[in-house]
């Protein structure tokens, strides 16, 4: 009999409502947030060294919280100079609410905003079709390498459309995350299909060192309150199992089994801590910023 779990990306809605309480009950855009305040200023020192116009790729922009962080840092180092910012998203709610936030910021006078409702492959496919290779002074992929079907190319595509100074940066969950933990036991269990693979940082080290590529590696301490999942019936821990798995509506369709080994694994000290009476699920994630 087929099993009657989907994968949660085969309903955009659900998605996008379990991502958002996701952020709300994580430190997952804090500990970003920190980074790109205290960290990001050093990367970026030599990407636009003598240019007038530095351009910019966001692969995966989302609704552009993150991305606004990175253009600051950019203008701060780079006062005056113009910035084409790029940006890639699939998710038209998304780009959506991107152009909100644009709209609603002020000190953005030299960024020249475009965005491409694509994803990350149609965006290489067009490029190649029009016989184009735009270079670029910086590249960001944020938490959007689970979502493209071959993960090794899609890296050496962009790696390969950077400037002589320019920089990949890629930020996903770390190997020494619960998530590591999760779905390296039970991602077979889980409904997987072509929208998404279990990868983290550890799967992408090996892929950099197997291609010689220089890159450099921060860890950035996460956590997500889950205490909710563990109470029956309670609609926001059951959209949050549905994050975690990957699966639409887990706690009604996966079998009972699948649920009571997952629900016993989350409260393990490899996924989780227990502090103040709360479960606190690892969300580390990793940024790997790789060389041209």
């Amino acid at each position: 009999m087929a099993s009657p779990m989907r994968s949660l990306l085969t309903d955009p809605a659900r998605y996008v409502q379990s991502f958002r309480l996701f952020l709300a009950n994580s430190t997952e855009h804090q500990c970003m947030q920190e980074f790109m305040e205290r960290q990001l200023p050093a990367l970026i020192e030599s990407i636009g060294n003598g240019k007038s116009t530095i351009n910019i790729l966001s692969v995966g922009g989302g609704a552009g919280e993150i991305d606004l962080l990175i253009l600051s840092k950019v203008q701060a180092r780079y006062p005056g100079v113009t910035i084409n910012n790029n940006v890639i998203e699939p998710s038209a709610d998304q780009i959506f609410k991107y152009k909100e936030r644009v709209a609603e910021t002020s000190n953005l006078e030299n960024i020249k905003f475009t965005w491409h409702e694509e994803t990350a492959y149609e965006y290489e496919s067009r490029m190649n079709a029009e016989k184009k290779s735009k270079k670029w002074d910086f590249i960001h992929m944020i938490q959007m390498l689970y979502y493209v079907e071959d993960v090794p190319a899609t890296i050496r595509y962009f790696h390969s459309l950077l400037e002589a100074q320019g920089k990949l940066l890629i930020i996903l969950v770390s190997g020494t995350s619960g998530w590591e933990t999760l779905w390296k036991k039970y991602s077979s269990s889980f409904p997987l299909n072509d929208l998404c693979s279990y990868i983290s940082s550890g799967d992408i080290k090996r892929m950099l060192d197997s291609a010689g590529l220089k890159y450099q590696l921060h860890e950035l301490p996460s956590h997500m309150d889950i205490t909710s999942c563990f109470i029956e019936g309670n609609k926001d821990g059951e959209l949050l199992l549905d994050f975690l798995t990957e699966t639409c509506e887990f706690s009604k369709t996966a079998p009972p089994e699948l649920k009571r080994q997952v629900m016993e694994e989350l409260r393990k000290p490899e996924c989780s801590e227990k502090k103040d009476g709360k479960v606190l699920f690892n969300n580390n994630l990793s940024v790997i910023v790789i060389e041209p």
